[in-house]
C-alpha cells in the first residue's frame, strides 16, 4: 500500500471543515450548469458579498465521525435572564458539540442541536456544562433517525 505510513489528520481536518474550510468547485459547477468558470466565479463572490453565502461545509456521517448520537435540547431560562436570552445562547453556541442554537418563543426559550459520540457523553455535556445558573429546567429529544437535511449529492 503507497500511503500506509502517511500520517492520520482525520479529526483535523472535520475540524476544519466544521470550521467552514470548504470551497466551491467552480470548474464541476461550471459543466454542470454549462456556463463558463468566470461567469460561476463571479456570481458566487457576488452571493458571498451581499452576504447570501456565509459559509461552505462539509457533509458528514456523523457515526464516522464519532458524532452518531444527536439531541434536540430544550431549555427553559429562569427570569432573570428573560431579557437577555442571547446570554446564554452565545454562550452555548461556543461549545463545539452544539450544531445550533435557536432562541425561540413558547414554553421553552433555547432549542439546541447536539452531536456527540454516545449517551454516555452526552450526560457528560449536560451534567458538567448545560446544568449551569440562568438554565432552569431542559428537556431531551433524542434523534432516532435523520431523514432529511441541507445535503449534497456526493458522486
Amino acid at each position: 500500500m503507497l500511503y500506509k505510513n502517511m500520517k492520520n489528520i482525520s479529526r483535523k481536518l472535520v475540524g476544519f471543515f466544521k470550521k467552514g474550510y470548504c470551497t466551491p468547485q467552480i470548474a464541476r459547477i461550471a459543466k454542470e450548469l454549462k456556463e463558463p468558470a468566470t461567469t460561476i466565479h463571479y456570481n458566487i463572490k457576488k452571493l458571498e458579498k451581499l452576504g447570501a453565502v456565509r459559509a461552505y461545509k462539509a457533509v458528514f456521517d456523523y457515526k464516522k465521525i464519532d458524532e452518531g448520537f444527536c439531541a434536540f435540547v430544550l431549555i427553559a431560562i429562569s427570569p432573570d435572564e428573560y431579557g437577555n436570552p442571547e446570554n446564554i445562547a452565545e454562550s452555548l453556541a461556543k461549545l463545539p458539540e452544539v450544531e445550533s442554537v435557536d432562541i425561540c418563543t413558547g414554553d421553552w426559550e433555547i432549542i439546541l442541536k447536539i452531536r456527540v459520540k454516545d449517551q454516555e457523553e452526552y450526560y457528560q455535556l449536560v451534567k458538567n456544562v448545560i446544568s449551569r445558573k440562568g438554565i432552569e429546567k431542559i428537556n431531551t429529544i433524542t434523534s432516532l433517525k435523520q431523514v432529511k437535511s441541507d445535503f449534497i449529492k456526493l458522486s
